[in-house]
């Protein structure tokens, strides 16, 4: 595997097929790898309980970077090794904000996704596809008013996602949101999704907390992603892959192209990784993977 003792992915877009499954050579690559030493971690912007029983399933996987980047979660030892919240009054700030727009919204706290149960019933005019339809619905627990949870728990937040129900809508807010409020990450995963964490709370970040922990240089390390949420992620590793289906600003960023989610693209790339294809990291610029 030459240089490389950590493979970072994200899962929606990346990892997973656009049916959200996990194929067959993707997760025997990454097993493979696993085999050679190498640290498997899912990046992703779910929560661990809203993630794909089939990663839940992957014995080889101890590590992985949540939310955003928000925590970095060791579930062997069931503990959060890094975390990076918004506080409780600019959450209160933000969900006030977004009441100004047509959208719906959520927000991700302890491990857990809660959305206003009016909001709720309006999923499917919001969700961009039956699939996250599906997602949004199985896994976001209904509150009466989900500002009002906020204020009483008095504690920070993970992340706080919206919905809306055209692109041109999202692109508007998300502009907005960001002027707004510069001291966020607003990203965005999935069609007409945004995505608001903390500042200091993204992917990169965290993957240099974690190779930090670790004993590992970032230099070491690969990333996959495909969303403008994962650009940071990208830069910091060593090699920095997206996908082909990907965002036009992951692809610049990164120094590989993988074919793409519906073509085994990680899987693919992995394996030309444990021929040794890559023995020095970012070597090879921007050249696509055939």
């Amino acid at each position: 595997m030459g240089e490389i003792q950590l493979i970072a992915m994200d899962l929606d877009g990346t990892l997973l097929t656009t049916d959200k499954r996990l194929t067959e050579r993707n997760r025997n690559a990454m097993e493979k790898a696993a085999e050679a030493g190498i640290f498997i971690v899912p990046a992703t912007g779910r929560i661990y309980t809203g993630l794909p029983e089939e990663i839940r399933d992957l014995s080889f996987i101890r590590y992985l970077i949540l939310a955003n980047g928000a925590a970095v979660y060791d579930r062997e030892e069931d503990r959060i090794l890094y975390r990076a919240e918004i506080p409780q009054e600019t959450a209160l700030e933000v969900m006030t904000w977004l009441d100004g727009f047509p959208a719906i919204y959520d927000c991700y706290q302890d491990g857990q996704a809660y959305m206003t149960a009016e909001m709720l019933k309006k999923a499917d005019r919001y969700a961009p596809s039956p699939i996250y339809l599906k997602m949004i619905l199985a896994l976001r627990k209904p509150v009466p008013d989900l500002k009002e949870r906020i204020r009483t728990e008095g504690k920070a937040v993970q992340k706080i996602q919206a919905f809306c129900e055209t692109a041109e809508i999202q692109e508007f807010v998300m502009i907005k949101t960001a002027e707004r409020f510069p001291q966020l990450a607003v990203t965005s995963s999935i069609a007409r999704n945004i995505e608001i964490n903390d500042g200091r709370a993204n992917k990169g970040a965290a993957l240099q907390a974690l190779c930090d922990y670790l004993g590992i240089g970032t230099e070491a390390a690969a990333a996959f992603g495909d969303g403008s949420n994962d650009l940071s992620m990208i830069r910091t590793a060593g090699i920095g892959v997206a996908m082909e289906n990907g965002v036009q600003a992951a692809k610049d960023a990164a120094d590989r192209i993988a074919p793409g989610n519906d073509e085994d693209g990680v899987g693919r790339m992995i394996e030309e990784m444990n021929k040794g294809a890559f023995r020095v990291p970012g070597a090879a610029a921007r050249s696509p993977l055939k």
